[in-house]
C-alpha cells in the first residue's frame, strides 16, 4: 500500500491510500472542497481514508491523531472484524475542547450534544468529538459506521458492547485489545446488588438498551465482550453472529453455542465472579 502525503489546499493536508478504499483522490478532493466552504477559519482537514479528519488543534496534532488513532483503529478493526468500508466518505470532527465542541456542534450541525465526549451522527455522516476528553470515545465511535455497513441488523447491545470495549484499548500481537475501564466500578456494584438482567434479556433489548438502565446495559455488554476477548472467542463470535443473524437476530443462541452450550444461569454466575475479580486502574 502506498501512502500519498501532499498539501492540496490551504489548511488541508492529504494523507491517504484512497485507491484501497473505493474512493479516488479526486473524490476526496471534491469532498474536501465542499467541506472547506462551511468550515470556520482555523480548521485543518486530513484525508485518512476511509475518513476525512477535521480539527481545530495545531495542524501537526490533527495529522498525528489521524494516523495514530484513526488509522491505527481502522486497520486493526478491519483486520479482526470488518471486510467493507463505510459506503460514504465520513467526516471525523475533533474539536479541541469543551467550548469548541459545544460551539461548533451548534454552528455546524444545529445540534446540542447529549454527551460531553462525542457521538456518531448518521444524519450528518460525521463522528463528532470533544478530543480533549481523550481518544477512547473516538475509537468507540469508529466501530459504529463499520458495523452499520458490515452488520446493519446488529442489535444495540453488541454494537455498543464492541464499541465500548475499545474505549480503553491497546495493541497485543498486532491486534486491537480492550482493557478494563471506568465502566467496571458501576458494573461491579450492580452485580453485588443483584441488579443485572439475564444475558437473554440483555440480548433481547431494542431501543430500551439506551433508555432503561443505560449505564449498566453498556457496562454489561462491554464486559461480556471483554470476557469473550479474554477467552479468545470474540472474533469468532462476531463472525458466527453475522453468519447466522437471520436465525438468531439477538445473538443469544450464538453466544451460548460459542461458549459451548453451558447452563447459561451457571455461566452468568461464573461471569459475575470473573467481573468481580477485575480491577481498574
Amino acid at each position: 500500500m502506498r501512502f500519498v502525503a501532499r498539501r492540496a489546499l490551504v489548511g488541508v493536508i492529504f494523507f491517504c491510500a484512497a485507491s484501497a478504499h473505493g474512493f479516488t483522490d479526486e473524490q476526496f478532493a471534491e469532498h474536501v472542497a465542499k467541506l472547506r466552504k462551511k468550515l470556520p477559519a482555523g480548521f485543518t482537514v486530513v484525508v485518512q481514508a476511509p475518513f476525512v479528519v477535521v480539527g481545530d488543534e495545531e495542524p501537526l496534532m490533527v495529522r498525528r491523531r489521524a494516523i495514530s488513532t484513526v488509522k491505527w483503529a481502522v486497520d486493526r478493526l478491519k483486520q479482526d472484524y470488518f471486510e467493507k468500508d463505510p459506503a460514504d466518505i465520513l467526516d471525523i470532527y475533533l474539536f479541541k475542547d469543551k467550548s469548541s465542541y459545544e460551539k461548533h456542534t451548534k454552528q455546524l450541525f444545529d445540534d446540542t450534544p447529549g454527551t460531553p465526549f462525542g457521538y456518531y451522527s448518521p444524519a450528518h455522516k460525521a463522528l463528532i468529538m470533544n478530543i480533549e476528553t481523550g481518544g477512547g470515545t473516538l475509537v468507540h465511535e469508529i466501530v459504529h459506521p463499520f458495523m452499520h455497513t458490515n452488520f446493519p441488523e446488529c442489535p444495540a447491545w453488541f454494537n455498543e458492547g464492541l464499541g465500548s470495549l475499545y474505549e480503553q484499548s491497546t495493541e497485543e500481537n498486532g491486534h486491537i485489545h480492550g482493557l478494563t475501564n471506568w465502566r467496571l466500578a458501576g458494573l461491579q456494584q450492580a452485580i453485588r446488588k443483584n441488579q443485572l438482567p439475564s444475558f437473554q434479556a440483555l440480548c433481547s433489548t431494542g431501543n430500551e438498551f439506551y433508555t432503561k438502565d443505560r449505564g449498566t446495559n453498556y457496562a454489561q455488554a462491554r464486559y461480556l465482550c471483554y470476557y469473550l476477548q479474554q477467552e479468545g472467542l470474540l472474533t469468532k463470535y462476531y463472525r458466527s453472529f453475522v453468519a447466522d443473524q437471520e436465525n438468531d437476530p439477538t445473538g443469544y443462541k450464538t453466544l451460548a453455542k460459542i461458549l459451548g452450550d453451558p447452563d447459561m444461569a451457571r455461566f452468568s454466575k461464573d461471569w459475575e465472579k470473573f467481573v468481580l475479580s477485575l480491577h481498574f486502574p
